[in-house]
């Protein structure tokens, strides 16, 4: 499953350890070729057109972007692919790179799984949601695989990674086939994919997330007015109905009971 490079995760993650926590704009390193390539390849043949499934659609000026649910889109390859990232080999290969201990995988798969962005495809820069809903355990670490061949630098779809003051972006990862990112997540770790996919219109942009939590964090991430918050979005200069729509959404959400507003909100991605 991993590339000859890199099958030793002991070896790597401690070779790597020191980059990953120091890198800015917050800790994160992208690694290439990390899977065989036989095998991902097998991957992405099984990889499904997620617009003509049961999959979490978002359509707004925030995101623009399709998610599946669960295991059921899964082929046998991507299966193993993903219990093999939520095991304990490769729990231990974190824990050493991040420095995250008691790292614990998401069986469900919230907001993770199988992601599929078309032409004009977006998703505007945020701070991921730091609480799981279901176990209430705090996110600590995203992994992300892409799955693109012949990518070119044109067509957009760079993953960016924004400094705290969203002045700057950082880093940007062109999101290339057998390109594996990480990143520690914060509530001020603000990355994203902010401008319109240009892709020919046969192609669209794929990846795989995957999500670590821990049951607590560190008091020095923890932000009273932020205890347990979802997605933050932030905008950019230019990103105009992005800041409206926001705006309009916060004062909704204000006015709404929480329990109300949530299922508005579920029946609206579905």
């Amino acid at each position: 499953m991993l590339s000859e490079k890199y099958e030793n995760l002991s070896i790597v993650a401690n070779a790597n350890k020191q980059k990953y926590q120091e890198n800015r704009p917050f800790p994160n390193i992208v690694f290439s070729d990390f899977f065989d390539a036989d095998f991902l390849q097998q991957v992405l043949d099984e990889f499904p057109d997620l617009s003509e499934a049961n999959t979490a659609k978002f359509n707004n000026p925030n995101e623009n972007k399709i998610a599946s649910k669960g295991e059921d889109l899964f082929g046998n390859n991507t299966r193993n692919l993903i219990h093999f990232l939520n095991s304990q080999p490769f729990l231990d290969f974190l824990t050493v790179l991040t420095g995250i201990e008691n790292l614990i995988p998401d069986p469900f798969l919230l907001g993770g799984g199988l992601h599929e962005s078309k032409k004009g495809g977006f998703l505007k820069i945020h701070a991921d949601f730091n609480k799981h809903r279901l176990t209430k355990l705090d996110r600590r670490l995203n992994v992300l695989i892409y799955l693109n061949k012949n990518w070119h630098d044109s067509y957009g779809g760079h993953f960016e990674l924004w400094d705290r003051d969203m002045k700057n972006c950082e880093v940007k990862i062109r999101p290339d086939f057998n390109t594996m990112a990480l990143f520690s997540t914060t509530s001020t770790s603000y990355h994203g994919l902010p401008d319109p996919i240009n892709c020919p219109d046969n192609m669209s942009r794929k990846s795989i997330a995957l999500y670590y939590y821990t049951n607590g964090r560190p008091a020095s991430e923890i932000l009273e007015f932020k205890k347990n918050h979802g997605t933050i979005f932030r905008n950019r200069k230019e990103d105009v109905e992005m800041l409206k729509f926001n705006r309009m959404k916060n004062f909704v959400e204000d006015v709404l009971p929480p329990f109300l507003f949530r299922t508005i909100k579920k029946i609206r991605n579905n």
